[in-house]
């Protein structure tokens, strides 16, 4: 069968940089760090005492007290982000086929906010089991589907995706995949994450996966240095309106792009290391450009998963290599995460966000905080180190690997006729 192209036609984000898309692209080309010291818990006792937390957001300006009730932090940012995505796209709402809007939107983690809090206050208490009754339907990581659903009353296919970092990649891979087989017109997708409690950084602290450079913490995010030594927690939320080109041409819809292909593979390494050799980044990068029916050399820009891990930047850098071969010299990479931090199971939208307007502005943001060249990754690689860039950027993938072993990777293409 001919399958249907497909356009974004809106975007949105709530993140370190700024709470809207025009501030967190300012940051982005300016080279921002969003890093700050955690203002949301006490972390004296805490191995960092850091991350980048979402700035001056204040729920109540955007929910009334009875909807926050049934909201987690992870929800809310979610709602947010899509509520810019829909105004960007300009839909009228009541001129929408409703059985053929869907949404396909997760969270790597959920609602760890609402978890700690109702079993904090169990066991402080005298034993008797005192829970909300929203407390199942705030913690679960497919709720946020579920209000946006609800909310825009789109009732086509709606779920969450739970894979870790790779999570938003995976949705909106899922989601281009039932627009392209002509299952609906319209997709709200991306993810949403809010982990920076005293779980979530106590739990990636005993892993040793986050960076405790408490003394410089404005550049702690350092990937392809050699003196970085782990991620940076983040949180916020991407979301990104998929549309089939039929249907966005007839309603005259603005076009950032279009989405020509995805792919997803598995290490089956290790709960947590990447393959050492890149196997699985490498194979992901080559279906999605199987998928796409492009050659390497047609891609301008890789937004790399670049965590800033020790093993995760060479492995990833090892299979840039290996797909792109002579090419990967001409590319420009970069790793948004220096400055954003790390988003997880919102990673993927946010950094598809970026390579869109990468894309949009020509301009390539940079990967910032190095200074120390590491012998184990070939560094006549262009990283867009310290300073943005600019070129002309007709196509860009976004890698993003999780946990798990789990690879997406995406393709974005600016549309030809």
């Amino acid at each position: 069968m001919e399958l249907k192209r497909v356009v974004v036609t809106g975007i949105g984000a709530i993140t370190p940089l700024g709470n809207n898309i025009s501030a967190t692209w300012e940051g982005l080309k300016n080279g921002v760090s969003g890093v700050e010291l955690i203002t949301r818990f006490d972390t004296e006792k805490f191995k960092t005492k850091f991350a980048c937390e979402v700035k001056n957001f204040d729920p109540k300006n955007h929910f009334d007290r009875k909807e926050l009730r049934k909201l987690d932090r992870y929800s809310q940012l979610a709602l947010v982000s899509v509520d810019e995505a829909i105004k960007d796209s300009g839909f009228d709402l009541e001129k929408i086929d409703q059985d053929k809007a869907g949404v396909i939107y997760g969270s790597g983690i959920g609602g760890i906010d609402t978890f700690l809090d109702e079993v904090r206050g169990f066991v402080s208490g005298d034993g008797t089991p005192r829970f909300s009754p929203f407390f199942i339907p705030k913690m679960i990581s497919d709720i946020a589907a579920g209000h946006i659903s609800m909310k825009y009353g789109f009732r086509g296919i709606n779920y969450g995706i739970v894979s870790a970092c790779a999570t938003s990649t995976h949705a909106l891979i899922n989601a281009f995949n039932y627009i392209r087989l002509g299952k609906a017109d319209i997709f709200v997708t991306g993810g949403s994450e809010a982990a920076i409690n005293p779980a979530g950084m106590g739990g990636f602290n005993a892993m040793q996966a986050i960076s405790t450079r408490n003394d410089e913490f404005k550049t702690a995010s350092r990937p392809f240095d050699a003196t970085r030594d782990g991620f940076v927690m983040a949180e916020g939320a991407g979301a990104i309106i998929l549309e089939d080109l039929e249907h966005a041409t007839k309603r005259g819809a603005k076009i950032y792009a279009e989405l020509v292909g995805g792919g997803m593979t598995a290490d089956a390494y290790h709960l947590t290391a990447p393959h050492p050799e890149g196997l699985g980044a490498s194979k992901v990068m080559k279906v999605t450009l199987e998928d796409a029916q492009m050659k390497p050399d047609e891609i301008d820009y890789i937004n790399v998963h670049g965590t800033a891990t020790p093993l995760g930047d060479i492995s990833e850098a090892l299979a840039i290599l290996k797909v792109f071969g002579d090419h990967a010299y001409k590319l420009n990479i970069s790793s948004t995460k220096s400055m954003t931090g790390h988003l997880l199971g919102a990673a993927g939208a946010v950094e598809a966000i970026t390579s869109l307007l990468a894309m949009a502005h020509n301009t390539i943001p940079p990967t910032i905080n190095f200074t120390t060249e590491d012998p184990k990754i070939d560094n006549k690689l262009n990283f867009t180190f310290n300073k943005a860039q600019e070129r002309e950027v007709n196509s860009a993938l976004s890698n993003t690997f999780g946990f798990g072993g789990h690879n997406a990777s995406v393709i974005f293409r600016k549309l030809a006729n």
